[in-house]
């Protein structure tokens, strides 16, 4: 980053446990050389803007149903970053389609955290409670989170890093997913935003690369 912090914008849809994970480890120094420039949200009520506010970081409320088209919406998804010099695009439990112009004018500079070992239970429609629950309807033994960088289909592009979870035998969903939280996600995202702050991510041939 030239010496220069890395500033990221955090998009999330509802609590922002994973946005309160990053703001803890910027704070404490896990992450280095970040900071968070903004936090979005398509949901007003939200309190992961609130946890943005509290923080003194910028809070910004954009909802694709405010908007004639896709296109409206994509303008100012990516006019919001531009003004605040966005280097990466943290997906926190951000449950939008991300616009392809978007994907577009941030290629490899938009990361998501997904709560399963990709490529089993994500894609469309798996998202929340509903991956937990396609978890223990399949009877894994194991999951837990990737984080990726976001291309034009969902919960794909190449995987920056995962991170394994036991399942235990009388799980339920929500306990699952408390348990992927605090294990993996909480975890890895933080550990992707340093990587990659720090230079040591690179994308070839569409699979991630990280320097040891």
């Amino acid at each position: 980053m030239n010496g220069q912090k890395q500033k990221i914008a955090v998009c999330v849809s509802g609590g922002g446990t994973n946005l309160q994970a990053i703001i803890d480890k910027i704070n404490d120094g896990t992450i280095k050389n970040t900071e968070i420039s903004v936090v979005i949200s398509n949901k007003p009520d939200a309190y992961a803007l609130e946890r943005a506010k509290k923080a003194g970081i910028d809070a910004v409320c954009i909802r694709p149903k405010d908007y004639e088209n896709r296109d409206d919406f994509a303008n100012t998804m990516v006019d919001t970053l531009k003004k605040h010099d966005i280097d990466l695009v943290v997906l926190a439990g951000y449950l939008v389609i991300v616009p392809v112009k978007m994907i577009h004018e941030y290629r490899n500079r938009i990361i998501n955290i997904h709560p399963s070992l990709i490529p089993s239970h994500c894609g469309m429609g798996y998202y929340g409670l509903k991956v937990h629950e396609s978890v223990l309807a399949t009877g894994n033994k194991v999951t837990g989170a990737t984080v990726h960088f976001v291309d034009e289909e969902a919960d794909h592009g190449p995987i920056i890093l995962q991170k394994a979870v036991k399942v235990h035998e009388n799980d339920t969903p929500e306990i699952l997913q408390k348990r992927v939280m605090e294990e993996a996600e909480w975890n890895i995202l933080p550990e992707a935003i340093d990587l990659i702050g720090a230079g040591k991510v690179k994308v070839i041939d569409g699979i991630a690369h990280i320097e040891e």
